[in-house]
């Protein structure tokens, strides 16, 4: 069962600060288009998935705390199968500047804050449709007997970092041509001893949600090439 616990794991994945300002970009580009929300994108039910909101669960925030310079919007949801009574905790935020100060912080990094220990963690490719795959990661995270199995990506721009370190490059690249991209963590977590099963429901899961997003939505989530490209998919290659 889903509790406070863990979405208070999943807020504290969107907040992280860097140190050093080394380079002073000087231009923010977003794939969000102006006005644009994360909650209106997101698909609320698909298939045979029905959702709820947690965003109450969120650490309080004020105007001027690092969640909200970090972050423009943060949406939680649960996604439930009443026929399997299986339960997805989903949890995306996006941001318009990520700077040398603010950057977005990788589950890897976090859960350890909370206790939680990381028994497994490597990068992935999900598919969301014939060929068209995302760069991802999946990873274990375990306390006691608690564990979740997670699957997220992070973009930064057109850049999706699967590492730490490949993050902290991409973030010198964009600063190097002197521009602000705009960042999105996507994150999603099932808790159970089933991992292996519990990240094949995810990758459909994720894949069906993609592809209920409507097409002209899709660019902030996976970018503007993947995107393009399931535009131009022919309805046969779906089926």
């Amino acid at each position: 069962m889903t509790t406070r616990r863990n979405f208070l794991i999943g807020s504290a994945c969107v907040l992280s600060a860097g140190t050093a300002v080394a380079l002073k970009p000087r231009r923010e580009v977003s794939l969000m288009p102006p006005g644009t929300k994360l909650s209106n994108i997101l698909p609320g039910q698909f298939g045979a998935w029905t959702s709820r909101d947690v965003s109450d669960f969120y650490a309080p925030e004020t105007p001027d705390s690092l969640q909200a310079r970090l972050y423009g919007e943060t949406v939680g949801k649960i996604y439930s199968r009443t026929d399997t009574g299986t339960q997805v905790m989903m949890l995306m935020a996006h941001g318009d500047s990520q700077s040398n100060e603010l950057q977005l912080h990788r589950p890897e990094v976090c859960y350890p804050a909370f206790g939680f220990a990381i028994v497994q963690s490597e990068p992935m490719q999900l598919t969301i449709d014939s060929g068209v795959t995302l760069p991802g990661r999946r990873l274990v995270a375990q306390a006691a007997d608690h564990k979740e199995s997670v699957i997220y990506w992070t973009r930064l721009g057109e850049f999706f970092p699967v590492s730490v370190t490949q993050q902290r490059f991409e973030r010198l690249g964009t600063a190097m041509h002197h521009y602000i991209p705009d960042g999105l963590l996507a994150r999603f977590s099932i808790i159970g001893p089933d991992i292996e099963p519990a990240f094949a429901t995810m990758r459909t899961f994720i894949a069906e949600l993609i592809l209920k997003v409507a097409a002209g939505s899709r660019a902030p989530l996976i970018g503007t090439e993947r995107a393009r490209l399931l535009l131009d998919l022919p309805v046969t290659a779906r089926n």
